[in-house]
Formats: structure tokens, sequence, C-alpha cells
């Protein structure tokens, strides 16, 4: 399906997947090729991003790899009042996402730093939840719960709705079943509050095992019924390098392979670490579609 996008009053046109380049201005991601924490770092690769045919740029302050303890909401932010500006400073031109999980976060980057987007990698109770012991239970947990009785909207989405920007919500469900009940869920409370520009994340390596994110793929394609853009986050992930028996550093072809895969099921955008790569991937699917 042809789908746009608008960014602060521009419409955007995804009926030609783009590109998302991820910069990380954070010293413990995953792959370690990605992080860059001076002005001087984050600079040169926004700069490659935009070289090599990235779209957007996504900003981490935070990292959400497996088994990491989240920066504080003061760290995350601090270091993204450094990022952002220089990212906007060298390419004006890019539209820049942040990915965090964190309400008031996503406020001050969309009102204080003009952010376009914000990428939601899960809300800070899910967050917290996850550092609990396997069985316990949490305050945390008890007031998400109670929450989800009422059928109130989580904090992020009430943010998002104000503040009324592009939003990816990502998905921890295990299944297609299931992350599709979310979707439907959420999407129709940030559609009851008013809000238009949703993207989806069906969260690869995000409560899944090896075998469930490759069930997810293989069925993907049936995430149209929902009538939303799909964005697809594969990038040298553990699904990949743990079934090629590598590293996240030799995982490029294994993520060249599942992008390839993750365009002829729908996606509308990729994010990458490495964009010439996945600009390429699209350049070739794109001449199937002629």
């Amino acid at each position: 399906m042809n789908y746009t996008m608008n960014i602060r009053g521009r419409l955007l046109d995804l009926s030609k997947p783009k590109v998302m380049g991820i910069l990380n201005a954070t010293p413990d991601s995953f792959y370690a090729a990605s992080r860059v924490q001076t002005e001087e770092a984050i600079a040169a690769r926004a700069r490659q991003i935009v070289a090599e045919g990235g779209t957007f740029i996504d900003v981490g302050a935070c990292s959400t790899r497996p088994g990491s303890t989240p920066a504080s909401e003061k760290e995350e932010m601090a270091r993204l009042r450094m990022a952002l500006p220089v990212v906007r400073r060298e390419v004006p031109e890019a539209i820049i996402s942040v990915d965090t999980f964190r309400p008031d976060v996503a406020r001050m980057v969309v009102e204080e730093l003009g952010a376009d987007i914000v990428n939601d990698v899960g809300d800070e109770e899910e967050r917290e939840k996850r550092r609990e012991e396997r069985g316990e239970r949490s305050g945390i947990e008890e007031r998400g719960e109670r929450r989800e009785e009422r059928g109130v909207p989580r904090p992020m989405l009430r943010m998002v709705a104000r503040l009324g920007v592009p939003y990816i919500l990502m998905s921890s469900e295990p299944d297609l079943r299931q992350t599709l009940l979310f979707f439907a869920k959420e999407v129709r409370q940030l559609r009851e509050m008013g809000h238009k520009d949703i993207v989806l994340d069906p969260g690869f390596g995000f409560g899944k095992t090896v075998e469930q994110n490759y069930g997810l793929l293989a069925q993907m394609e049936r995430l149209g019924v929902m009538e939303l853009p799909v964005l697809v986050g594969l990038s040298r992930k553990s699904m990949i390098w743990r079934t090629l028996e590598c590293t996240p550093e030799e995982a490029l072809n294994g993520t060249t392979a599942l992008n390839a895969i993750a365009l002829m099921k729908g996606a509308s955008i990729l994010r990458v670490h490495d964009v010439k790569e996945a600009v390429e991937t699209v350049r070739l699917w794109k001449e199937l579609r002629v």
C-alpha cells in the first residue's frame, strides 16, 4: 500500500521504502561500531547516514540491549541535548527520530529540540518490570494491570497524542496473533485521542526467542491488515548472529538477506546500522516492483 507521513506539515511518500540510519549516543549499545559519544563523532555519523541515502536518523541515548541497565532519565536527556543540535546543524534536511521509552524524554526532544518522530522502544513500566526477577511482582506491574483493566492509554500514548508528531509503535509480543491484538488496542486508543501518523514496529529482538522472531517475520505481511506502514529493525540482531554462529560484527550479510525478505513482506522503513547496503537492497527490490 502507498503510505504518507506528515513531517511538520510536509508529506513524506513511503510508496518507495525508506532507510533509517541508527545513531547511538550511548557507551553500551550492543553493536560497538554504532556508538558515537563526542560531537565530532556524532556529526560524522549524521553526515554518513545522509550521504549513503538515509532519509531518517534515529538517535538513541539509552541502550535497550538485553541485560543492560537503562541510563537514568537525566542522563538520557543530557546525551540528547548534546547530540540532537549537532545532527540538526550538520544535516538539516534529515528527518530526526528519537528512540526512547520515557514520555518526558519524548516531550523534551520534540518541544525543546525539534525532533520529528518519537520512536517508542517500550514504555517505562515495561522496562522496569524486566528488571524484576522472574516470578516476582512489582508495584509497577500491578499498577500497569489496573491501568489495562480501566482501558486507560499508557503515558507514552497520551504524550505523543499531545505532541502530534509521527509515532513508531513497537510490540514486544512473541507472536503474530498477540502482536496484532496489541497493535489493534493501542492504535484504537491513539485514534480516539486524535493521533494520525502511526508506524508499526513488530519489535524483532524484543521479548521474543530466535524462533519466535523468525515465525513473526515469516508472517509479517499479515500486518497489512492494520493499513499502516511497518518499520523493521533487524540490523545485526541476535536472531541473525546466533543462527549463523557469528558475531554482530559479522552479521551484515545476514542483515541484508533478512532486510530483502522484510521488503517483500511489506516493510516501509528499514532501521539499520549499515545505510549504504540497505539503500542498495531497496533499489534492487524496487526493480522487482516495476
